[in-house]
């Protein structure tokens, strides 16, 4: 219908409230007025937000456009309250992300260097790391240089038995700038960080698994399935919680934070919440809580 007529069909029915004219409004609205990405695919599957890096084509490297565009999609599924955990993926199963970008900074000086990290690090992989939703990196394929940087900044990690990782920055002059070489010793210890970032080797996924870079590997066919079944257990559980508890995680690699502090903070907050009470009602009624509603 044209979007022209909004204003002849309201004005036919007097008895319209304000909550329908809205409801009519967003119906015939132009689809071009909807929110849309270049680079990036979202998709809501009820308590779960899906976003997808689409460069297929670039094997889903990362540029200016695509960080920003992440940007926006997850700060809006984080401030969503029916989104309780959001899947990260690439497009295709041959890359996750295959790196940066690297045309768009090949030429840059010293001190647009260290903006590029400090503003990508800002923007996007410690945005990540410190959402109030479960973020969960479903990896299809390569997670090379900023993709490994952007699956260890995410709280999970889900791999296919295809996909290859590892930080190959040393043979181009430069080293990780978006946090990997710190998450990477977080994870897997500093030696066998030294290793990966020294080497600018790729290993695979067996090998990410007995380090704990990744927290499962399944076959290419089963990884979103996998995604979404521990997407699943987290959304049986409170969300407030969750956020608490990921808060509290997070203390204890920031400097000059004390996390056993962070964490009694955050467990004495738990006492005032809606999921506090539904939680502990429903175990003394021997019940299921109802914590998404």
């Amino acid at each position: 219908m044209n979007p022209r007529c909004n204003s002849q069909l309201i004005s036919h029915n007097s008895s319209i409230n304000i909550h329908d004219t809205l409801l009519l409004i967003n119906i015939f609205r132009p689809k071009q007025l909807f929110p849309m990405y270049n680079t990036i695919l979202t998709e809501t599957k009820g308590h779960i937000q899906q976003i997808t890096i689409n460069r297929p084509k670039q094997l889903n490297a990362l540029n200016k456009e695509t960080i920003g565009e992440l940007h926006e999609a997850l700060k809006a599924a984080d401030t969503d309250a029916n989104i309780g955990v959001i899947i990260l993926t690439g497009s295709g199963e041959k890359s996750f992300v295959a790196g940066a970008d690297i045309k768009e900074f090949a030429d840059f000086s010293v001190p647009q260097g260290g903006e590029l990290a400090q503003k990508g690090q800002e923007i996007l992989f410690s945005f990540i790391e410190n959402l109030s939703t479960p973020v969960i990196a479903a990896v299809n394929g390569f997670a090379l240089g900023g993709g490994l940087e952007l699956a260890m900044c995410s709280h999970m990690r889900v791999a296919s038995s295809n996909a290859r990782m590892g930080l190959p920055e040393v043979s181009l002059g430069v080293i990780p700038g978006y946090g990997g070489t710190q998450r990477l010793a977080q994870l897997v210890g500093r030696g066998k960080a030294n290793e990966m970032v020294f080497t600018a080797g790729m290993i695979k996924v067996d090998e990410a698994l007995k380090w704990g870079l990744v927290n499962y590997v399944v076959e290419p066919e089963e990884l979103m399935a996998k995604a979404e079944e521990i997407a699943g257990k987290i959304l049986n559980n409170s969300g407030t919680a969750i956020a608490s508890a990921i808060r509290s995680v997070n203390a204890s690699y920031q400097d000059g934070v004390n996390g056993y502090d962070v964490e009694i903070e955050e467990f004495a907050k738990c006492f005032g919440t809606d999921d506090f009470k539904e939680g502990t009602t429903a175990f003394l009624e021997k019940r299921k809580p109802n914590f998404r509603g």
